[in-house]
């Protein structure tokens, strides 16, 4: 066999580390890359931060103004305001008329997260006392670009006691309501037993109304 033959029957010799290291991210796109990055990163950080528990509290009602009545005023004498409001049928109703029982008014909206979650809460107490003396009012603060969704809304939660359509006297009466849900209980001899801010158990409601009732 020739040395020619010999020759090209050896393997070929390998190099090692000539070779340049491409860069991870393309320098023409690296401005654009970076600025999806960011994006993306503050998209994430809004959905995870607002798919977090509701707050306990609504927002502020419509027209609200706090330098009218404190909560305090209301309380001090702990009669509850007598208010006359129409209900979501057409017709009026009177708290004055409910003397004698135990009544749980409601401050709340179709748009309040927290109160639309204390909705069922109310319902099932309604129907666990209402033979034994507990009524239960729902005040409406929805104003004119959500009025309308309030019957749909009781026909879909299978509300079963009477809303009335709320207004800024009954706001003003009850303390200037600052937040909703908010909700008294009052008692059958037509004083406020209890005032509640914020989301509430149904337990707390519950040991509250047996002790009245």
């Amino acid at each position: 066999m020739s040395q020619k033959n010999l020759r090209s029957k050896e393997p070929a010799k390998r190099t090692f580390g000539t070779q340049t290291k491409k860069p991870l991210i393309d320098p023409r796109y690296k401005n654009f890359v970076y600025t999806t990055l960011f994006i993306v990163a503050i998209l994430v950080f809004f959905i995870v931060n607002n798919s977090q528990s509701e707050p306990e509290q609504g927002p502020y009602p419509p027209n609200y103004n706090p330098t009218t009545m404190s909560v305090e005023d209301v309380l001090k004498g702990k009669s509850a305001p007598n208010f006359e409001l129409s209900t979501t049928e057409g017709k009026k109703l009177k708290l004055s008329n409910y003397k004698g029982k135990v009544v749980l008014v409601d401050f709340w909206a179709t748009w309040c997260p927290p109160c639309r979650r204390g909705i069922p809460d109310l319902v099932s107490l309604k129907s666990q006392y209402k033979n034994k003396g507990l009524e239960i009012i729902g005040v409406s603060l929805d104003q004119d670009n959500t009025i309308d969704a309030v019957k749909p809304f009781i026909k879909d939660y299978k509300i079963n006691y009477p809303v009335v359509y709320g207004n800024m006297d009954v706001v003003v009466a009850y303390g200037n309501i600052e937040s909703i849900p908010t909700s008294f209980i009052i008692d059958k001899e037509g004083k406020i037993a209890a005032r509640y801010v914020g989301l509430v158990e149904k337990e707390v409601y519950q040991k509250q109304i047996q002790k009245l009732l």
